[in-house]
């Protein structure tokens, strides 16, 4: 069984409220009756990009563990060879951004900082039109994509760090 839907996430002021309208949405889903074409699948449609590809989340995720999911950008191929970007490919975008223009990365992290303590970045981008890199994806692939792994790792380990450990990885890089 193969669900396909439009879920925009926005008009949240916390942490706490964030993790309750995803996971919330994640309850609404139908049980599977088994493996292969009898699990249940989704697509949830969560952020358009400028030039018009689509950031989607599919379910069950590849560990298959409670609320899990993965976050993949339509028609870009990561580190993986697939659609679905790692930790890691925005570590090491945002290392060729650092190279190419620290300056311009300063405001890179400004923007971060911000989808990091819960505004969208859907509002925000005009603030950050300004800032262009040649290295990279654009500038906002990488914010709506990290705002998704900041939902993921709330959901996945609230009670640890949750986001934070990710968003240290981006500090060590953008700040040093």
């Amino acid at each position: 069984m193969y669900h396909e839907m439009d879920f925009v996430v926005r008009n949240y002021a916390s942490r706490v409220e964030l993790r309750k309208i995803v996971v919330s949405q994640f309850l609404k889903e139908e049980p599977g009756l088994g493996g292969g074409n009898d699990a249940s699948h989704y697509r949830y449609n969560v952020e358009a990009l400028s030039d018009g590809r689509r950031i989607y989340l599919t379910r069950p995720a590849y560990l298959k563990k409670g609320f899990d999911f993965r976050i993949n950008v339509e028609g870009t191929v990561f580190q993986t060879g697939q659609e679905y970007p790692k930790h890691d490919d925005i570590f090491d975008d945002l290392i060729g951004k650092r190279a190419e223009n620290p300056t311009m990365c300063r405001r890179l992290h400004q923007a971060i900082e911000r989808v990091y303590n819960c505004e969208d970045p859907e509002d925000i981008l005009p603030e950050y039109a300004d800032i262009k890199f040649n290295a990279g994806h654009p500038v906002d692939l990488i914010l709506k994509v990290i705002k998704w792994f900041l939902i993921e790792q709330d959901i996945r380990d609230w009670n640890y760090s949750g986001r934070q450990m990710f968003k240290n990885g981006i500090d060590t890089i953008l700040l040093e």
